[in-house]
C-alpha cells in the first residue's frame, strides 16, 4: 500500500522571521490528516516568544506582540510540548509532513537549545518515521517548472484548497494534502516505501542545494554557500 493511502501527521510553525538561529516560534500545529477526508485532529499552540514580533511577521500570520503576550503560553513549556508531540509522531511510524522541513525542524531545534530543553533529535529512538517535505519532493519530480514553489503555489498546482494561508493548522493540512496529491500524480515517489522516500529526500535536498550554490557562484556571489543538510541543519553552537 502506498504512503499516499495512509494517515499522515503534519507539522507547521509560524514565527518571528526566517532565521533559524535567531527567530522564535509564535504559533505551531501538529495535525493528524486522514486519507478519507475526515476533519483533521489538530493540536495547536500560541506562544509568547519573549521578543517583539516584527510588524512584517505580524502582517503575515496575524499575531501581534500584544496578542502573544496577552494570550500565549510562556515559550519554554510550549516548546517542550511541541517537541514532545513531534517526537511522538516520529517514533510512532506515521509519516510527518513538514513544508520546508529544513526551516521548521531546525528552528524547533534551536528553540530547544535556547531554553535548555532536550532537542528533538535526542528524543528519537531506533528507526523513526519518515519526514515528507513537499518542497523538496516537488523540486525533485518537476525540476524545471518555472514560478514559485511556496505552499500556496504548490496547492494551486496540485489542486489543493488553502483558504487561510499562514494559519498553522491550515498550512499543515494543506501541506499534507499537497504531499498526498503529489505522490498520487508522480508514481516515482508515490510507490516508494516511506523509509526509501525519506532517504531520497536527503539525497535530493543535497543535490538541489549544490545546484543552487553553483548557480549563485556563477551569477552573483563567487563565495555563496547553500546548506545541504535535510531535514535538520546541524547545530554548530
Amino acid at each position: 500500500m502506498s504512503w499516499t493511502s495512509l494517515p499522515l501527521v503534519a507539522f507547521d510553525l509560524e514565527t518571528t522571521g526566517t532565521d533559524i538561529e535567531s527567530d522564535r516560534i509564535v504559533t505551531s500545529a501538529v495535525v493528524a490528516v486522514d486519507p478519507d477526508g475526515r476533519l483533521p485532529k489538530p493540536r495547536t499552540w500560541l506562544l509568547d516568544p519573549g521578543v517583539l514580533i516584527p510588524q512584517q511577521a505580524s502582517a503575515i500570520h496575524g499575531i501581534s506582540t500584544e496578542h502573544a503576550r496577552g494570550h500565549g503560553m510562556q515559550a519554554a513549556p510550549a516548546i517542550e510540548e511541541i517537541t514532545s508531540a513531534v517526537a511522538e509522531v516520529l517514533n510512532s511510524g506515521t509519516p510527518l509532513v513538514v513544508m520546508n522541513a529544513r526551516y521548521d525542524l531546525s528552528l524547533l531545534d534551536r528553540e530547544c537549545r535556547r531554553h535548555g530543553i532536550k532537542p528533538l533529535g535526542d528524543r528519537l529512538r531506533g528507526k523513526t518515521s519518515p519526514v515528507i517535505d513537499p518542497l523538496i519532493l516537488d523540486k525533485h519530480v518537476d525540476r524545471y517548472r518555472k514560478g514559485s514553489r511556496n505552499l500556496q503555489a504548490l496547492c494551486e498546482h496540485y489542486g489543493v484548497t488553502l483558504d487561510d494561508a499562514h494559519n498553522a493548522v491550515a498550512d499543515a493540512v494543506a501541506a499534507a494534502c499537497a504531499a498526498r496529491s503529489m505522490g498520487v500524480k508522480h508514481a516515482v515517489i508515490g510507490a516508494l516505501a516511506p523509509a526509501d522516500l525519506h532517504d531520497l529526500q536527503v539525497r535530493a535536498a543535497a543535490e538541489q542545494a549544490a545546484s543552487l550554490q553553483k548557480y549563485l557562484r556563477r551569477t552573483s556571489d563567487p563565495k555563496a554557500t547553500v546548506e545541504s543538510a535535510w531535514p535538520v541543519v546541524p547545530y554548530v553552537g
